[in-house]
């Protein structure tokens, strides 16, 4: 009997490329959880700083009140955005206690309550919140107390 001693050799793959098709449907069905994270966490810092922005464009009254009292120019947008700082810290934790029962019941390697996954979101609106109320603030502040308070007119 006679052995081929040339055999063609097919199906040869590196492992690289057979790890990649081993976990590729795995990272398809993980990347549309992350885009819709991508996408709803996009709108959060502008609602934030709608509303705040609103609340503080609001304020202008008591803003005139206080400059006419003899507020310094640093204070009252400091204050207003130390005010929105604390609102909006407790309602990111309040978020973060419930967005957290839900995710350990799906999360099986990542502990919902991890940091680097938390801290980086919540730093991020923190810091919308306090630009959202500081920036209003400091422009209510460029205005005459006489017209923020309505007496000018």
């Amino acid at each position: 009997m006679a052995v081929d001693r040339d055999p063609p050799i097919t199906g040869i793959r590196i492992n690289g490329e057979t790890l990649d098709r081993e976990v590729f449907d795995r990272r398809v069905q993980m990347l549309l959880p992350a885009v819709f994270a991508a996408v709803a966490v996009l709108p959060a810092p502008v609602g934030i700083y709608g509303v705040l922005a609103h609340m503080v464009a609001g304020r202008t009254h008591e803003i005139g009140i206080r400059m006419a009292l003899g507020a310094r120019p640093w204070d009252v947008p400091r204050k207003l955005a130390g005010v929105a700082l604390s609102d909006v810290g407790i309602l990111v934790s309040a978020g973060w206690l419930a967005v957290t029962r839900v995710l350990s019941k799906v999360l099986f390697v990542v502990a919902a309550t991890d940091p680097a996954t938390f801290l980086p979101v919540a730093g991020l609106l923190l810091v919308v919140a306090a630009l959202a109320a500081y920036l209003p603030a400091r422009r209510a502040t460029k205005v005459d107390p006489i017209q923020a308070c309505g007496a000018g007119s």
